[in-house]
């Protein structure tokens, strides 16, 4: 693809690399199959092909973007999987975050947007800001249908996200390893996922440490920057995540740095990238592993709860196309006794997608009715997701269970059966 950048903007080094990222892309349009809003509207500016033009446009105008712009770059889900399916090896990731970090910076967004975007980080960035908040949303969900009727989509959407409250569970900061130490690694604590799912941290510890590893819940440590990320905070973000590799540094060193939701994990691999030049940040980006990842390196303990229990598999985004992981989860899953089940159009987005339900209640509803339709013809017992905001997202609309799969190996294992069951 041509452009016509001058050569004072190319000066800037997000402007450089996406001018290299925007050469790439030949127009080939194997990306408008697999992209979850071209198969839902059919529309090219809601394409990945049709995004990178209009990204394109507005990056060489340089000043405000059409409204029409910022409504098709909103709409985009950053689930990469335009990226998984490019021949040309576009990064994607690269233009979109770009994208919309130049519409943070040069876009008026009416009132009423401008501040759900600021308070989606202040609650959710912020553990005890939202259990409270989960807590209203159980109480008030009964107005889900009158919010819905006066256009109140996005917070509808926020009722519908609120789960059932479920039993507080503590964690200590350090779990010694079970059996002969193998190493020690930092668990990344998370924003959402212990308002949410507390369950999930106490099981990925449990597992951690019966397979030999030292679990550390490292003091200082905070939000990793993803959701600054999709609402184009550019510079928020890199300073969470300066924060974070500043904390980790000091605490190590660590064999690995390991998370247990799959954006999470997207956003630590990128940290050589967001901090330029930064030889802790390359290193945490490095030794950053998904749950699942590390469990499938370095073993899954011996399983002492064999069983048939059917599971269909959902791969959030985030673990198989922002950071490549597609098979493992599963084969981890099998190993351990259970049955899985594949599920239809496995690589389109349920919806979920950061706070994409919150600000797109509407697409993200089509996309998880979708979802839950194919979870259906799998007949399968259980619904397994790494991720808490494909989880929070799916279980409203599905009969089954929605569970993370280290809840199921924990207890293929040796740990507790999980609360969802």
């Amino acid at each position: 693809m041509q452009t016509a950048f001058t050569a004072e903007q190319l000066a800037d080094p997000d402007t450089a690399a996406s001018h290299a990222e925007i050469r790439k892309c030949v127009h080939c349009g194997f990306c408008t199959a697999t992209c979850p809003t071209y198969v839902l509207l059919g529309d090219e500016r809601d394409s990945p092909r049709g995004r990178i033009e209009l990204i394109k446009a507005m990056l060489e105008d340089g000043g405000p973007p059409a409204a029409s712009t910022v409504t098709h770059i909103d709409r985009c889900l950053s689930c990469l999987a335009c990226k998984t399916t490019c021949p040309s090896g576009v990064d994607y990731a690269q233009l979109i975050d770009h994208g919309r970090a130049h519409i943070e910076t040069h876009y008026r967004r009416p009132l009423g947007e401008r501040l759900l975007r600021w308070a989606i980080p202040h609650v959710m960035n912020r553990p005890r800001h939202l259990r409270f908040a989960l807590a209203l949303g159980r109480l008030a969900r009964p107005l889900e249908p009158v919010l819905e009727a006066v256009k109140l989509g996005p917070m509808a959407a926020l009722l519908r996200l609120a789960p059932k409250a479920s039993a507080a569970t503590a964690s200590p900061k350090l779990r010694p390893a079970e059996g002969a130490s193998r190493g020690r690694v930092a668990l990344l604590q998370g924003c959402v996922e212990p308002a949410m799912a507390p369950s999930i941290r106490a099981a990925a510890m449990r597992l951690i440490a019966r397979a030999g590893y030292e679990v550390v819940l490292v003091e200082g440590e905070g939000c990793c920057g993803a959701l600054s990320e999709h609402l184009g905070r550019a510079e928020e973000a890199a300073k969470l995540a300066a924060a974070n590799v500043a904390a980790w540094t000091k605490a190590g060193p660590f064999d690995a740095i390991v998370t247990t939701a799959a954006g999470c994990g997207t956003t630590l691999k990128a940290y050589g990238h967001r901090l330029v030049g930064d030889a802790d940040a390359a290193d945490v980006a490095s030794r950053s592993r998904d749950i699942l990842e590390f469990i499938g390196e370095v073993g899954l303990p011996p399983v002492t709860r064999p069983g048939k229990l059917s599971v269909a598999y959902h791969a959030p985004c985030s673990l198989q196309h922002g950071q490549g992981i597609k098979t493992g989860p599963a084969e981890l899953l099998a190993q351990a006794g259970f049955e899985v089940r594949a599920i239809a159009e496995g690589h389109l987005c349920c919806g979920s997608a950061g706070v994409y339900n919150i600000l797109q209640p509407e697409l993200a509803g089509r996309l998880r009715s979708r979802k839950a339709a194919n979870i259906a013809r799998t007949g399968a017992a259980v619904v397994a997701a790494g991720n808490v905001g494909c989880i929070a997202q799916m279980a409203p609309a599905v009969s089954q269970p929605v569970i993370h799969p280290v809840e199921l190996l924990d207890w293929a294992t040796g740990g507790p059966k999980p609360e969802g069951l």
